[in-house]
Formats: C-alpha cells, sequence, structure tokens
C-alpha cells in the first residue's frame, strides 16, 4: 500500500525525477549531489512506496519499467511547477553572484564563442565562472544533457529536443593541402571530387532528417564519394587534410585558422554555398530561471559581436 503525502519526504520527488530522466544512479546521484549508496537508498525508498521496481537492469544499464515510463511525464510536470512556483521569489544578480555556468558545445563553437563569452562574463559577473565539456554522442545523451547544463551548443538541423536560440552562421569550405594534384588554378571539379578521398566528421546523429551538405552532396550526383577518414570532430578535419591527397568541407571560421599553420588553401567547388547556424538548446523548465535569462541575453550580445566580425 503506498504510503500517503505526509509520510514521504517530499525530496524524494527530485530523486525521481532524477532517477527517471538519467536511468542511472550514478548520474542521478551527481544530478542531486548525492552518493551513490545514498540515491541507491531513495531508490529503495520509491520502489517501496510505489510497489514497482521502476528500474531494472539491462545489459551494464538500466531501464524504466512500464510503470516508470507512464509516470515519468506526471513526475517531470510536478516538478516543473514546484520549480516555477518557487523561482518567481528567485533573482540573479550577476555583479554579487558566485554561480558556475555549465555548457557544452563542440571544440569547433568553442573556437569562435569561448573567447568572447568570457570576456563578456568576467565584465558583466565577476564572480561566476563556467565550465565547458563536449557534446553528447547520441540522442538519448542529449536529452539527459540537457537537463543537467544550463546550455547546449550545436548546429541546428539536428531534430533535438528543447528551446532553441540562434547564435552564428558560417559556411562550409573545402580545404585541401597546397599542394594537391587536383587543384588547378584553385578549382575542384565534380570530377576531382568524386576521384579523391573524403574527410568527413560525423559527431552527433541527424537521425532521418539529412544534413544540408548531404542533400547539395546528392544534388550534385557526389553520393558515392570515398570517405577515406572519419572524425568526431570539425576541429580535427583540416588536421587531417593536411599533406594528404583528401579534401574535407569544415566551416569558414575555422578554415581561416587553419590556412597558414597547415599549409591548407580553400577551394572553390561547384557546389553551392552550404550555410550552418550553430544555436544554444535548453530544456523547457530553465525557461524562466533567472540565471539561466541572463546567460541567454549575455550570449545574444555575444552572438552580435561575432557576426558583426564575420
Amino acid at each position: 500500500m503506498p504510503e500517503g503525502l505526509r509520510d514521504v519526504d517530499a525530496n524524494l520527488l527530485l530523486s525521481l525525477h532524477a532517477l527517471l530522466e538519467e536511468r542511472n544512479l550514478t548520474h542521478a546521484g551527481a544530478r542531486m549531489t548525492m552518493s551513490q549508496p545514498a540515491m541507491s537508498g531513495a531508490l529503495g525508498r520509491l520502489r517501496k512506496h510505489f510497489g514497482d521496481e521502476l528500474l531494472t537492469r539491462s545489459g551494464r544499464g538500466y531501464e524504466l519499467t512500464a510503470f516508470a515510463r507512464e509516470l515519468r511525464p506526471a513526475v517531470a510536470e510536478a516538478v516543473e511547477a514546484a520549480e516555477s512556483l518557487l523561482g518567481n521569489a528567485r533573482e540573479f544578480d550577476p555583479r554579487s553572484s558566485r554561480k558556475q555556468f555549465e555548457i557544452s558545445m563542440s571544440e569547433y563553437a568553442m573556437t569562435v564563442l569561448a573567447e568572447p563569452l568570457i570576456r563578456l562574463l568576467r565584465q558583466q559577473a565577476p564572480g561566476c565562472s563556467v565550465s565547458f565539456d563536449s557534446v553528447p554522442a547520441s540522442r538519448t545523451q542529449f536529452e539527459s544533457q540537457l537537463m543537467r547544463r544550463d546550455l547546449i551548443v550545436v548546429p541546428l538541423g539536428f531534430d533535438l529536443p528543447g528551446r532553441t536560440q540562434p547564435i552564428f552562421t558560417d559556411e562550409l569550405v573545402c580545404v585541401v593541402a597546397r599542394s594537391n594534384a587536383h587543384l588547378r588554378d584553385g578549382a575542384l571539379t565534380l570530377q576531382d571530387l568524386r576521384a579523391m578521398p573524403h574527410a568527413v566528421a560525423e559527431f552527433l546523429s541527424a537521425g532521418d532528417r539529412k544534413r544540408p551538405l548531404e542533400v547539395e552532396v546528392e544534388q550534385k550526383g557526389l553520393t558515392g564519394r570515398a570517405v577515406l577518414v572519419q572524425v568526431t570532430s570539425l576541429l580535427t578535419l583540416p588536421f587531417a587534410v593536411a599533406g594528404t591527397g583528401m579534401c574535407a568541407f569544415v566551416p569558414g571560421r575555422l578554415a581561416r585558422r587553419c590556412l597558414d599553420m597547415l599549409d591548407l588553401v580553400i577551394a572553390r567547388t561547384p557546389l553551392d554555398v552550404v550555410h550552418i547556424t550553430e544555436a544554444a538548446h535548453w530544456h523547457p523548465r530553465r525557461a524562466e530561471d533567472p540565471a539561466g535569462v541572463w546567460l541567454r541575453r549575455l550570449l545574444y550580445d555575444v552572438a552580435v559581436d561575432v557576426e558583426s566580425e564575420g
């Protein structure tokens, strides 16, 4: 028989929410700043309360039971309502706060955003700091990390959850070694692109949606291009191409920083220009959080500076 509300520690609601979202005792404990034994104890109490296992072992991880899957949206709604109610009383003063913001972004986005973001943060919130980490590799990991980060910065077009705010745009350019045998008068033909080995970055699944570059490649008849090297970061693509006969399509801002250092050139190709947009993603629960709202405004100021520099 489930216990009554007065017989249950209200903090268990937050533990339940963390367990249902993370599906992992260690991650749920980190989110709640609880040790794994303490989180295991909370899970035991929750199992007793609901008369259900909630989480069951599956290989090295856990899966939600059918009851837990039904419970998950109601728990999320309850936590969101509570935080919304209590959040109205919270304020964020950047001049006195000592908050550490947590942001996930790719290494490429770091090269564009880190310096102006840190500079403005020191000017406007001198007591605050920021912790950067990498973008999660899968959609499931993305959903989980979205709950634990103030922002995740990834390109648009991946059909990812959360609310979004575009930050800056860029265009993909083709880079090759200056000595590449296919390069003539700074250009490559479609035949060259078919014959050359390519280096590509695969760092986040786009699901069923095709990325803009994939669409353009298909339209130009390059579906069968030979991929010789695959990496997990746009930042490493110029280094993979340097000194080889390969080509790679990378963001223009990144390419221009690497040309002299790696003896690369940007080659003209018959492909139409492919634009990408980096955007901030955040969980809807953070929409009214004063610190989160302030951070997104700061990021907007950063975006204005970045776009003006081109």
